[in-house]
């Protein structure tokens, strides 16, 4: 635990996961005072196990890492080019491809590991917290009551301790306690499926494009990686959607016959698959709060916004709204205004909302058409890919936010 000297603080962020850290080191350096809680002891925070998730970032929130120190902090041989996208749908071999050429960039984005972040991430914050003394970072604690009103923000935690700031940011995923706890309900979409991701090695190349396969009573996605770094062979992340009660049998299956149904379930497109790390499994549901803003309180990250994993756009919506908050708030600070003023959170609120929902909403229906196997479905399915693959303009701009470009 790194301590101030007191209790009162500017800015109390709640979850010191990849957005919170982001956040607070975003803030660092500038006049303001912040306090980051977590739940997790610090063990856990500094040294995170890999979890399976690979994200996908834009070339805009690639650029906002390096501004943040922490992309420099991840070992380049782990930073994977997504150079292509494809769009597949059921067992035809058809496929709507999204080139890199489109976005004028030498690759939409790139793959990193959501584990290699969050160690990145929390190696940037000590450096700050050493260095400009303006940050405190409470873990294995948790906030118990949580209070706002025109004057500040009152937290007290699970050990007892109080705090008091100017301005409270959850950061503590879609499902965020401390949004509740506001009175902020949010909509959610529980498509009743369960996400199954891992690491696996593949004899046949994937040329860095990553693959969004609507197959008829399952979805599948590849995300490229670099070659493993033992065998040379090629590597992938795999993530594979079924109905919740279908998920369990596939994450015990012995790592030999999982590879086999995987290759199977793939039609033989990889060749052999081999299972190469841990299994781990996640619900696949979608959260858009009703306000994203409350009296001084924000939402950042999977708080703001918790996208349905077909677009990949999760943690780059997090770091907008990273950006675009710790922005107003600094320009509010230089300026000797309340960092917590209503006008400043509406046109926070306003601004990512106007960034993000068209997309979460796009996603919604994208994700309800292409998981129907109703024959109808399937006709209009395959006819919506075609037209897509034949229509230049509306290539380009999916480029355009796949790579984070304008």
């Amino acid at each position: 635990m790194n301590a101030l000297s007191n209790t009162e603080t500017d800015v109390i962020i709640i979850g010191a996961g990849p957005a919170g850290l982001c956040f607070a080191r975003a803030l660092s350096g500038k006049g303001l005072h912040i306090t980051v809680i977590e739940q997790v002891k610090q063990e856990q925070l500094s040294n995170p196990a890999f979890d399976g998730r690979e994200i996908a970032l834009t070339q805009h929130s690639a650029k906002l890492l390096r501004d943040l120190d922490i992309w420099n902090r991840i070992e380049p041989n782990a930073l994977s080019p997504l150079r292509d996208a494809k769009v597949l749908n059921g067992s035809n071999p058809f496929s709507m491809t999204i080139s890199h050429s489109l976005s004028g960039q030498s690759e939409l984005g790139w793959l990193v590991s959501n584990h290699l972040i969050r160690k990145a991430a929390y190696e940037s914050l000590q450096v700050a917290i050493t260095q400009y003394k303006d940050i405190e970072l409470l873990c294995g604690d948790k906030v118990s009551s949580l209070h706002t009103d025109s004057q500040g923000a009152n937290i007290t935690l699970s050990s007892g301790a109080k705090l008091a700031g100017k301005l409270v940011v959850a950061a503590d995923s879609r499902f965020s306690e401390s949004r509740r706890a506001i009175g902020i309900g949010a909509d959610m979409n529980d498509f009743g499926k369960t996400m199954l991701v891992c690491c696996m090695t593949h004899e046949e190349p994937h040329h860095h494009a990553a693959w969004e396969w609507f197959d008829y009573g399952q979805t599948l996605a590849l995300l490229p990686m670099n070659p493993d770094p033992a065998t040379q062979e090629y590597r992938s992340s795999v993530v594979l959607t079924l109905p919740n009660t279908e998920i369990a049998p596939i994450v015990q299956m012995p790592a030999e016959e999982f590879g086999l149904a995987m290759q199977q379930r793939f039609a033989g497109r990889l060749g052999r698959m081999t299972l190469i790390s841990t299994r781990h499994s996640y619900p696949l549901i979608g959260v858009y709060p009703h306000r994203l803003v409350a009296k001084r309180f924000a939402t950042v990250g999977d708080a703001a916004v918790g996208m349905h994993p077909v677009t990949a756009h999760g943690f780059n919506f997090g770091l907008l709204g990273v950006e675009t908050l710790s922005n107003a708030i600094h320009a509010a600070h230089a300026q000797g205004r309340d960092i917590a003023s209503a006008p400043l959170l509406a046109q926070f609120e306003k601004t990512h909302r106007r960034a993000t929902r068209p997309l979460y909403l796009a996603t919604q229906l994208v994700s309800s058409l292409y998981t129907n196997d109703s024959t109808p479905a399937r006709f209009l399915r395959d006819a919506a890919l075609r037209l897509g693959e034949a229509v230049m303009p509306f290539k380009r701009a999916i480029a355009a936010s796949l790579s984070g470009t304008k």
